[in-house]
């Protein structure tokens, strides 16, 4: 299994500097990752690190509480892609989800998709504060806007990706979208775990970690 081609290697703390920028850009190059994802503000310096490789650059966008007004992440997700971003992470409106104002969230994914074009989106729907329905929910106004990833959790919330969440999430979308595990998928064990349920990327700090555990596995050491 190539897992490393399932990781979004990423940072995205507050205190990220620009040598803790070069460091994640050239570990994912190192490890042939799928990935680097970044905040907005550090796309461009990323992008430069990592453009003559296989190395993506993914942004996040409304993050990490989803509580912005969907005219500044449209404009967010498309400076992204401006910067050098190929997908775009997106937290979606926790609040208004849950305030059943669904046509307000379906139409701010679209805005999103459509800004940034063939570019892959993926729509933090935050689990840890949904209910079952509102996850199945927020997973069917996704694929209404035509997004191409639901992804548990900015990292942030309250709690991350949990195997349930995982398996319920794919079985809404099927093969119309893909899943992505975020938050709390730290060894090679749980990301195995995830791939089995159906995740087809895995974002996450510990790549490395995952991946010297497979190299262990598979008696490398």
């Amino acid at each position: 299994m190539e897992i490393n081609k399932y990781i979004d290697h990423t940072i995205l703390k507050a205190t990220a500097q620009k040598k803790d920028i070069k460091k994640l850009c050239d570990e994912a190059k190192e490890y042939k990752f799928f990935s680097v994802c970044v905040n907005g503000a550090n796309v461009k310096y990323a992008y430069e690190q990592v453009k003559d490789s296989d190395v993506k650059v993914a942004a996040v966008v409304g993050f990490p509480l989803g509580a912005m007004s969907k005219d500044v992440k449209v404009f967010e997700a498309k400076k992204a892609i401006e910067d050098g971003a190929s997908e775009i992470d997106m937290v979606i409106n926790v609040a208004a989800l849950k305030d059943g104002e669904y046509a307000y969230v379906e139409q701010e994914i679209r805005e999103i998709k459509e800004a940034i074009g063939n570019n892959v989106l993926k729509v933090i729907i935050e689990t840890c504060y949904l209910t079952d329905e509102e996850k199945k929910k927020a997973c069917e106004l996704s694929l209404n806007a035509k997004a191409d990833f639901v992804k548990t959790s900015t990292g942030f919330g309250t709690g991350g990706a949990t195997f349930d969440d995982v398996k319920l999430m794919k079985s809404i979308v099927g093969d119309k979208a893909q899943v992505k595990a975020s938050g709390g998928v730290k060894d090679l064990i749980t990301a195995q775990k995830y791939i089995e349920l159906g995740a087809t990327r895995l974002g996450t700090s510990s790549g490395i970690e995952i991946i010297k555990g497979l190299e262990v596995e598979e008696g490398k050491y």
